[in-house]
């Protein structure tokens, strides 16, 4: 039986990745500007994003300095500087937002609280999850949080090791393979993939055809009681 519930945040209990994607759109039509066309930018972004990861980490902080040094690199630096202000407005508009919780999310955390012990794993920025898990009202719900550099095998053995979790009673909830899905099932949890409707392109990596046993898929948070109360491993 379950006795630990591990939850991501971004996306899994909170909407993200699309105030990311709008940022985006905008950043893209300051580009096209400059450039007389519809310029693609997406993966000259992801380039930038993942070259700067080990510097700035993950967050909207990191995400405005590599629109910044995108919208320079494609433009030939002819962006301007009310044209970077106006980039740098619109992460400040998405730090000073609101918190728009998934649907479900409540309900399913107030139900699982009774039962199990619920844990709250995110990866980013410290002040920036923070100050998120602070708007959504959610803390409560959780006896424990960790805000991460980087969600690998080595994090989460370190994070169960220090709560004296048996990773055999662990079960990690997310919309990311590559953050916890996989590196989850490599130390011997349970993990459960609940898809969001866009994925950031970093976080997308394939799940092998012989997925063990102990991963499923669900469609909604809202699935997730039962689907642990009632024992099944489905795909």
């Amino acid at each position: 039986m379950t006795t630990v519930i591990g939850f991501d945040a971004d996306d899994t209990l909170w909407h993200n990745e699309t105030h990311f994607q709008e940022m985006q759109r905008a950043l893209a039509a300051i580009i096209s500007g400059h450039t007389g066309e519809t310029t693609p930018i997406d993966d000259p972004l992801m380039a930038v994003e993942r070259r700067n990861l080990k510097k700035y980490g993950y967050g909207a902080k990191g995400f405005a300095l590599s629109m910044i040094e995108t919208a320079l690199e494609l433009t030939d630096q002819r962006v301007s500087g009310a044209e970077i202000a106006r980039i740098i407005a619109m992460v400040h508009r998405f730090l000073d937002g609101d918190i728009h919780i998934l649907d479900g999310a409540v309900e399913t955390l107030t139900r699982l609280r009774h039962n199990h012990r619920l844990i709250l794993i995110t990866k980013g920025d410290e002040i920036e999850q923070q100050e998120k898990l602070a708007k959504s009202k959610l803390r409560s719900f959780f006896d424990t949080v960790y805000v991460v550099l980087e969600k690998d095998p080595d994090t989460y053995r370190s994070i169960l090791g220090r709560e004296a979790i048996d990773p055999g009673h662990f079960v990690m909830v997310g919309n990311s393979l590559r953050s916890d899905i996989h590196p989850v099932l490599a130390i011997g949890g349970r993990a459960i993939l609940i898809p969001y409707e866009v994925t950031w392109k970093h976080e997308m990596v394939e799940l092998p055809a012989d997925a063990p046993k102990a991963f499923a898929t669900l469609n909604s948070l809202r699935e997730l009681p039962a689907f642990l109360e009632n024992g099944e491993n489905r795909r």
